[in-house]
């Protein structure tokens, strides 16, 4: 009984696992049958992979024709194992040797005629492949710059079924990934210095930039909140090598990334329309679960411009990620991973009117503490630094240029060397990162440095977790002046930017 085999890929989150793909041609009317727990567009594969083997100019087998995906228990979803559908089949069928599919890993969407079409998630399905112990993986051609990110495994690039068929015969090549790739660096949306005045801002956001904290601003409409945060991606320091790998994973999963710039190497900026739904802050979809902004934000900044015209659901959705740096997705396919350690940065309006000039508010005063208080205190309590803005007055326009972002960057950056350097061992990589128990236990402050802290926590003014925050912002403020400990100055700025609530 003739029996074929070939290997793709399922993505799940941002990770994969082989799937062998069997077929066996029996005897019996000519008929194509899928098991393993296919999806519907798995489903349609059946005509899509007839079609094209036909139309390549190969003959589809008469009879009856099992397909099988193993592990059996794993769903499978997408497109992605049409190319090794069909040379499984061909496999089987005596029209392909087995030799050069042995070891190897197919990814692709055939197309009615033959062609390879690209699919999401070819960067983590190659990754996969390498962690097997795959030795080659072919992919569409237009998706080679993707797959040849990663290095250790040899990338192939097919075009049509037709090449790759001859590829697997030993009758022709095919275009391989040289594994080097020139990035170029994103231009930022704006420079610093295009801020005028709003010195506490800007000190606020560079030390939320150091750390890795997360930040809310509020003030009245056109004062400059928005303008700051989109300045926030440029003043902070280029991906590594593996975040930009992990970031670049989440967003080929998500269908993001860009044909002419695959890899991803700067901190991403995410800002969703305020009118935005659970699903899409936190991922969702039907079967298997797409991430969302609050994972294609990682490593970068989540931007909530409007925050109090955000629905609550959608608000408190986020208060997990923030905490675990990670978010869950459960579906009726399974649980979907995907990692979500991104800056959030928050902006509204003190009241609905929004005047600006507090003075001209015509809000009744229940109006003005409803507005935000859609906030809820366990959301606010996870807000590293609150800030309010004022207007600028007319010397304000008027003063000598500010410092660029690039002159920040170079703050931040030492600032966040010395926080890796700090927490090598463990692996985290900010301050924002590192749990309260292990900040007490690994450095200890003297009492008179924690003594503000210790006061405001006996009055009630923080919570513990917002203790923890305080000491954690204290740090990156003595990493940005390079000093080895905290001082109680350090502490005492850490804890007034926690202790003017907006609301």
């Amino acid at each position: 009984m003739p029996l074929g085999r070939a290997c793709s890929i399922a993505v799940r989150g941002i990770d994969g696992q082989v799937v062998e793909i069997e077929a066996d041609i029996g005897q019996g009317l000519p008929s194509v049958h899928l098991v393993g727990l296919p999806d519907a567009s798995l489903q349609e594969s059946r005509d899509r992979v007839r079609a094209a083997v036909a139309n390549t100019g190969e003959k589809w087998p008469d009879g009856r024709v099992i397909l099988a995906l193993s592990p059996a228990t794993l769903p499978k979803v997408g497109s992605v194992y049409d190319l090794a559908l069909a040379a499984a089949v061909l496999d089987a069928a005596d029209i392909v040797p087995a030799a050069r599919l042995t070891g190897t890993v197919l990814l692709g969407e055939l197309a009615l005629d033959g062609r390879l079409r690209r699919v999401r998630g070819i960067l983590p399905a190659v990754l996969a492949a390498r962690r097997a112990g795959r030795k080659t993986v072919v992919v569409p051609e237009e998706a080679l710059p993707e797959a040849g990110l990663v290095a250790g495994i040899r990338v192939l690039g097919a075009p049509t079924l037709r090449a790759a068929i001859d590829w697997l015969r030993g009758e022709g090549g095919l275009e391989e990934s040289t594994g080097v790739l020139t990035t170029q660096q994103a231009t930022p949306a704006g420079d610093l210095r295009d801020v005028a005045g709003q010195h506490e801002a800007r000190w606020a956001l560079e030390v939320a930039a150091a750390g890795g904290h997360h930040l809310l601003l509020t003030g009245a409409p056109g004062i400059g909140k928005t303008m700051l945060a989109q300045r926030l991606p440029g003043v902070l320091p280029p991906l590594s090598e593996n975040e930009a790998l992990e970031v670049t994973a989440i967003h080929s999963v998500a269908g993001t990334l860009s044909d002419e710039q695959p890899l991803i190497t700067t901190p991403p900026f995410v800002a969703p329309h305020h009118s935005t739904s659970v699903s899409a802050m936190v991922g969702g979809g039907s079967g298997s679960a797409r991430p969302g902004a609050v994972s294609r934000a990682h490593r970068g900044v989540l931007f909530l411009d409007e925050c109090a015209e955000i629905g609550a659901k959608v608000l408190e959705a986020m208060r997990t990620p923030l905490e675990e740096g990670e978010i869950r997705i459960a579906r009726r396919d399974g649980v979907a991973r995907y990692p979500a350690r991104f800056q959030l940065v928050l902006a509204a309006n003190p009241c609905p009117c929004a005047p600006a000039r507090d003075m001209d508010c015509i809000c009744a005063p229940l109006a003005r503490r409803r507005y935000l208080g859609k906030l809820s205190g366990p959301l606010m309590d996870r807000i590293d630094i609150w800030l309010q803005m004022h207007p600028l007055s007319g010397a304000g326009l008027t003063v000598a240029e500010s410092e660029d972002s690039a002159t920040v960057r170079g703050r931040v950056t030492a600032a966040r060397a010395a926080a890796v350097d700090r927490w090598r061992d463990d692996g985290w990589r900010t301050n924002a990162e590192v749990p309260g128990h292990a900040l007490r236990r690994r450095f200890p402050l003297p009492a008179e440095t924690t003594a503000p802290v210790e006061a405001a926590l006996r009055l009630g003014r923080i919570s513990a977790r917002g203790a923890d925050r305080a000491l954690r912002v204290a740090w990156t403020v003595c990493d940005l002046r390079g000093g080895d400990r905290p001082t109680a100055h350090d502490v005492m700025q850490a804890l007034d930017f926690r202790q003017r609530s907006p609301r």
